[in-house]
């Protein structure tokens, strides 16, 4: 499964961060979308309506064809962020059934224990220092294998024609097969009532006694 198939939601204010991501992340062979607020990534990911906000997400060229049918595989979050910050981010999509297994990964320039420790246990799967390093992107590699993972389902079993018509044959077969069962069990039960009056199976029909006769 090559890099090039994971999609990344990046969304940070800050323009150069946001550049800084996408590099790195294409470097990786990954399809990134970058937004500049929290907002603008909730549009994008579904669940606000467009006509709430009256300014257009800030979406990279490539992924403005495929909006609404793009499958999002990891999303990378600045912490501090005017409006809705990278941990009000988290929550909605925590929240959300329809998004909440897709891993959420926050950023912050800050050290802060007490506010890494609170995303983690909001259900952050990691929280990197800025600036982002190439090192912290493949840090970050089975996060987004775990989405393709549980998207798998079991396969379907495929019918072919010869499958189909041996299908077919199959309850033809075993009703011949109980038919005849049937018949023998018949057969049998002809046979033991003629030896119980004596009569041969192979002749059912009455013996003259040729003495008589003469």
């Amino acid at each position: 499964m090559g890099m090039s198939e994971f999609h990344v939601l990046a969304v940070d204010d800050s323009l150069i961060d946001r550049k800084l991501i996408e590099r790195l992340f294409k470097i990786s062979s990954c399809q990134v979308t970058s937004v500049d607020s929290g907002s603008k990534a909730l549009e994008f990911l579904g669940l606000q309506e467009h006509n709430q906000n009256p300014n257009p997400p800030c979406v990279s060229p490539n992924a403005k064809q495929n909006l609404q049918q793009v499958e999002v595989n990891l999303i990378i979050t600045d912490y501090c962020m005017p409006g809705m910050t990278g941990y009000d981010l988290l929550k909605k999509i925590k929240e959300s059934p329809s998004l909440k297994n897709i891993p959420v990964v926050i950023m912050s320039s800050v050290n802060v224990p007490s506010r890494i420790s609170r995303c983690l246990e909001e259900g952050a799967e990691d929280f990197i220092l800025k600036p982002v390093r190439l090192a912290d992107v493949n840090k970050l590699k089975p996060h987004m294998m775990k989405t393709k993972c549980k998207s798998f389902h079991k396969p379907q079993k495929i019918v072919t024609k010869e499958n189909q018509e041996s299908q077919e044959i199959e309850p033809k077969t075993e009703q011949i097969l109980q038919q005849s069962q049937g018949n023998n069990n018949n057969n049998n039960y002809k046979r033991k009532s003629m030896d119980q009056q004596g009569l041969s199976p192979e002749r059912t029909r009455p013996r003259y006694n040729y003495n008589m006769i003469l």
